[in-house]
């Protein structure tokens, strides 16, 4: 069986090495240009509603930070370079956004010209906006593999850089949409259309919204630069169906259907976002489960092979495979010996990791994180807790996750109601 997992190799991500790489340049013109383009929208609507931009900018600014740590922690074991995930994430809010705008209303228009203004206006969003942005969303992964393709290992690192030129894009597109809100309400510089905005385009519609697409479309680019066991054409199959899912997923979510017949409110509202989002979130997550844990068995692995204890426990082994566990082992850590144990075995997974990287690139310069793993070790042992794993089933968690989730529904139908969006 083949490996989705190609060994990593420390070449494309240093400055030295970028500036000599004609891609680099080129990448790093288109995206000035687009700065400046996108600078003297947002330089407009500060002028006419300063207060309502700056709030909009700030409320985005801070849904993306969960967002941020979400995507970043899905390649927990192998971490994408800080340098190329901020390019990745400034594509899609600057190139995406300055070339869809424009590219999605051209194209609305011809729609309306070549078959009807009747189709244009009940599909046309639908059918635009889809194919010109994830068409320049997936061309920010395509710039990634330019730059820097040696950080392409694997699928899920496409699927990692897919989904930050689409966080950048959803990030960008919310607050253009916020201000025209405003705009459109034409009761001048008020917030209440941003925070209803951000509620219903943040929370509600933020799940699965341009994040999701974007790393479908980045999965396809992952796998047709990964697996070069497989034919090109074959490779290039796989990658052409993965945008045509995102495409397809975004036309799915643009599209009227649902719009009537489910009710007013927000439980209405509730099950169009499931049945439109649902089936897309779904694929892209057993998607994410398949291709992480193929690539958590092989660095896994290489940790397996070492056979010592103060490095990484047997017992240890299944929880640095998992996100899900690593979490648990963190929240067990503090149960039983508090913040400061919390702290060390994240630190201690977090070197374990990077020892495992070291390891699969067959590197000399394991001593580093060999002597961080000892540390944290040392202190966990003083703190009575040696050993980073999880603990019995907490249904506490379970329930509080559960009434949290509760809450901030009850929590959002109030505000929007308050807003006039219930």
């Amino acid at each position: 069986m083949t490996t989705e997992v190609v060994r990593p190799t420390n070449d494309g991500t240093e400055a030295a090495t970028l500036i000599r790489v004609p891609s680099f340049w080129i990448v790093l013109g288109t995206l000035a240009a687009a700065a400046v383009r996108v600078s003297q929208v947002a330089g407009r609507f500060f002028t006419a509603y300063p207060i309502a931009t700056a709030t909009s900018v700030a409320l985005f600014a801070l849904l993306a930070v969960p967002f941020w740590f979400f995507v970043t922690e899905l390649d927990f074991l192998e971490r994408e370079p800080t340098g190329l995930l901020v390019l990745a994430f400034a594509w899609g809010g600057l190139v995406a956004t300055s070339v869809s705008i424009p590219g999605s209303a051209a194209l609305e228009d011809l729609v309306a010209k070549l078959w009807s203004p009747h189709l244009a206006a009940d599909w046309g969003a639908a059918l635009a906006g889809p194919t010109v942005e994830e068409v320049a969303k997936t061309l920010g992964v395509v710039a990634i593999v330019l730059i820097a393709r040696a950080q392409i290992n694997s699928v899920l690192d496409g699927i990692v850089y897919g989904a930050m030129v689409g966080l950048g894009f959803q990030i960008v597109e919310d607050v253009v949409f916020s201000l025209a809100a405003v705009s459109l309400a034409g009761q001048g510089d008020r917030v209440q259309p941003v925070i209803a905005t951000f509620l219903v385009r943040g929370f509600l519609s933020g799940i699965w919204s341009h994040t999701l697409f974007g790393a479908l479309g980045g999965a396809g680019l992952g796998y047709l630069v990964v697996h070069r066991d497989r034919s090109r054409a074959h490779r290039i199959g796989v990658a052409l169906l993965a945008v045509f899912g995102a495409w397809a997923s975004h036309v799915l979510w643009n599209s009227p259907i649902f719009s009537d017949g489910l009710g007013n409110g927000l439980p209405g509202l509730l099950a169009v976002l499931l049945l439109k989002g649902l089936p897309p979130l779904v694929l892209v997550l057993l998607i994410v489960r398949r291709v992480h844990d193929r690539e958590a068995d092989y660095y896994v692995g290489r940790l397996a092979a070492l056979g010592d204890a103060e490095l990484i426990t047997d017992d240890e082994l299944p929880v640095l495979g998992s996100g899900a566990r690593r979490a648990a082992a963190r929240r067990h850590a503090r149960v039983r010996a508090g913040r400061p144990a919390q702290a060390a075995v994240r630190r201690l997974q977090r070197a374990q990791a990077h020892l495992a990287v070291e390891l699969s690139r067959e590197s000399a310069s394991t001593d580093h994180p060999c002597d961080e793993i000892r540390r944290q070790r040392a202190v966990l042992v003083d703190l009575g807790h040696p050993e980073a794993v999880t603990g019995p089933r907490s249904w506490r968690h379970t329930a509080s996750t559960a009434i949290t989730t509760a809450v901030a529904i009850a929590v959002l139908f109030v505000a929007l109601s308050a807003l006039g969006g219930g």
